[in-house]
């Protein structure tokens, strides 16, 4: 197969239609007839309730746009859906009126063919209604505006491919349903650089195309459902277990049922409709004032210390996420908590004061980000009046609304601690005393025992397990789990036992700890880079959940998770002081950039030109040119040092991965000729196809690993 050198035809297909659409959208005029037959192209905005804007120019990702409106631009039929309806006695979680919530976690000690099949099925089908909510096919590949995501069409297909690629690699499934779409839609993207907006330059599937890959996919994961023999009788589904793959499809859906609707909510307004069946706004969201007003006095409320004991155990029998096991005992010194999480209305104070002109709040990378994005206030608030009446509507999921001022605010990292720095001056907090976010074991103290988890000890302990969407603020005073679609005010559910509300849910908390492992964490087998490639120094960790939250992901008190300080999530923060060092964990930073980031390199990337920084400020340290050094020339020169420490399960199988690769190359190649090595880094495949009698140009973004290739070309090294 090595010698088979035809590109795919799915391929060919791709790149025909990727040549056919650029010409006939170039030639098309934009005010072509939306409803003309044959149309291969659509404008841009298709005018919906007359707020579209006029658009004449071109931009890579319209090659997709191939007249799919008809179908997409109206509320759904029911034919949309590729697994369950969303209607009463039909998808398991509908309520009477029609409205999907979320289910309780299964008990995985005893879980039965029915509860997996009702609890795919629920997961399943509230990722369809939530893509129920675009209008047109436009939103499915319009990037989204920070450029640091791939467009939705990808994870409309993302999900049902992670399905089948973990069932296959543990060994459930035996062939792909679809090569080339598990291909496409299998790695996502994390957003490591605020200014890296060069992720979408590709002709993707048409929607129709996606969703019957959608509904293959639905039907193999129900037939293994209803087949496979580890689901006889009341079958107890552990971490080894094959189908614990299937559990992991589900809570990784929730994962980007949530994400994603972070990017509808970033999605342009006209481009939106409420999809029949999503949950309700929080009712608090009738009330309306152009300024803040009745907001809750946010008093800092004391917290005695104690020592927290973080980690899941092995055997609670629920699905757990690789760094939510292991163990770390962590001393918390007494500390102050806000005793709500920091409002609109709080942060409206900070913005009216000019906190975003003004850079000694701002860390610098937080400085450049602000620069870079031109940020004024948060990106969920609409400026509701002419420039400086610091008059707003907020964003939902799918509507514009009246301010709710009382509701937290959502933002990044970058802003929490802006904010942070701006109230400490302004009630004269220094030093150790100033205002910052929250740790993950500070969050810990000031939750409900319930969500704990030292305390979350039998089935019972966990409201996740117990509770679906509907019942979780009475039963788990939490809003979470999509009980609304939306945030509640901030003193909306009642307080822990320390006197602070909305520890869980409502909207996730940014804290102080860089993501990191507890003690003897270990990877999954079929998922070994969920969480490692994360552990770098540069993922600060959120704790709590947020309304949109479900099962693992946020609803039960287990969950670890994170984002880059510049993502925006449905995330807030609340002010923390203490007498001491914050019990945080920090890992060391790998220089990607800001403050770590050299002069010139900030400076480009302040003037917006991403690409560059995005492609080499990270690869410019000598750290990184001995790394790659020692992958690519493991064995050169005297006085050797082994560049890998021997050790179980030492990934020995990389070094000379590019020699190899070029070994593979030459299999297939003529005798000589000339070959472009594009990413060659440091020159392990080039060097080694030029010793066979090639021409090679290796290229590569670092001019660090150019530079200690050329040394070793002209024999310097």
């Amino acid at each position: 197969q090595r010698a088979h050198r035809c590109l795919n035809p799915c391929t060919l297909k791709r790149c025909t239609a990727l040549a056919t659409a650029r010409c006939q959208a170039t030639m098309a005029e934009t005010t072509r007839s939306t409803s003309q037959v044959g149309q291969t192209f659509t404008p841009l905005a298709v005018e919906i309730k007359g707020k579209a804007p006029a658009r004449s120019n071109w931009e890579e990702w319209m090659v997709n746009l191939r007249g799919e409106d008809a179908w997409l631009a109206s509320p759904r039929e029911l034919s949309w859906y590729t697994g369950k309806t969303p209607l009463p006695g039909v998808c398991p979680g509908v309520s009477e009126n029609g409205t999907i919530h979320a289910l309780p976690m299964p008990n995985l000690d005893k879980v039965t063919r029915k509860q997996t099949q009702d609890y795919f099925d629920n997961s399943w089908t509230m990722v369809e209604v939530l893509f129920a909510g675009f209008r047109g096919e436009e939103p499915f590949y319009r990037p989204p505006v920070h450029g640091l995501r791939h467009p939705q069409i990808f994870y409309y297909g993302h999900t049902p491919c992670l399905y089948v690629n973990k069932l296959r690699v543990a060994g459930v499934l035996k062939e792909p349903v679809d090569a080339y779409m598990e291909s496409i839609f299998e790695v996502g993207v994390d957003e490591m650089l605020w200014d890296d907006m060069h992720k979408n330059d590709m002709v993707w599937p048409k929607v129709k195309e996606v969703q019957e890959y959608r509904r293959q996919v639905y039907k193999i994961v129900s037939d293994v459902i209803a087949t496979h023999s580890g689901l006889e009788g009341e079958a107890r589904i552990t971490w080894d277990h094959p189908l614990w793959s299937i559990f992991m499809g589900i809570e990784h859906e929730a994962i980007h049922l949530e994400t994603s609707s972070v990017l509808f909510r970033e999605t342009p307004i006209h481009l939106m409709q409420v999809p029949a069946g999503w949950p309700q706004l929080h009712p608090s969201c009738a009330s309306s004032a152009s300024v803040p007003k009745d907001i809750p006095e946010n008093t800092m409320v004391k917290v005695k210390g104690e020592t927290v004991k973080l980690g899941k155990p092995r055997d609670f029998p629920t699905y757990g996420w690789d760094n939510e096991y292991g163990q770390r005992m962590v001393e918390v010194p007494d500390f102050e908590a806000s005793k709500y999480m920091v409002s609109n209305g709080d942060f409206w104070q900070f913005v009216a004061a000019g906190g975003y002109r003004t850079q000694n709040y701002w860390s610098e990378d937080g400085w450049n980000w602000r620069k870079f994005r031109n940020m004024k206030w948060p990106f969920f608030w609409v400026q509701d009046g002419p420039q400086g009446s610091m008059q707003f509507k907020l964003r939902t999921i799918f509507e514009e609304i009246d301010m709710q001022w009382s509701w937290p605010v959502d933002v990044n990292y970058h802003e929490a601690k802006a904010y942070c720095a701006w109230k400490s001056e302004q009630d004269g907090r220094q030093g150790t005393e100033a205002y910052r976010v929250i740790t993950e074991a500070e969050h810990h103290l000031i939750r409900h025992p319930e969500a704990r988890p030292e305390k979350m000890v039998a089935v019972r302990d966990d409201p996740a397990l117990r509770l679906g969407g509907m019942d979780f603020p009475t039963g788990a005073s939490a809003n979470s789990n999509l009980a609304f679609a939306s945030q509640s005010p901030v003193d909306a559910m009642p307080a822990s036992p320390t006197g602070h509300h909305d520890a869980m849910g409502n909207a996730w908390e940014w804290t102080e700890d860089h993501f990191n492992p507890l003690e003897n964490f270990e990877v999954h087998y079929t998922y070994d880079d969920f969480s490692m490639p994360c552990f770098d120094g540069r993922h600060h960790m959120i704790m709590g959940g947020s309304f949109a939250s479900k099962s693992d992901n946020g609803a039960s008190g287990f969950c670890r998770f994170h984002f880059r300080p510049h993502f925006l999530q449905h995330s807030g923060f609340r002010l923390v002081s203490s007498n001491s060092p914050a019990p945080a964990r920090h890992l060391e930073q790998l220089n990607m950039q800001g403050e770590a980031t050299a002069d010139a390199a900030v400076s480009t990337s302040a003037a917006g030109t991403g690409a560059a920084v995005a492609g080499h400020a990270g690869y410019e340290t000598q750290r990184l040119v001995d790394q790659y050094l020692g992958l690519h020339f493991p064995a050169s020169g005297a006085n050797e040092v082994d560049p890998i420490l021997s050790h179980p399960n030492a990934p020995e199988h990389a070094l000379r991965f590019p020699q190899r690769v070029a070994q593979l190359l030459l299999e297939v190649l003529p005798s000589s000729g000339r070959v472009l090595d594009i990413g060659c880094a440091v020159g392990g495949s080039s060097f080694e196809l030029a010793a066979a009698g090639h021409e090679v140009l290796g290229v590569d973004f670092s001019q660090a690993f150019i530079d200690a290739a050329e040394r070793m070309r002209k024999g310097e090294a």
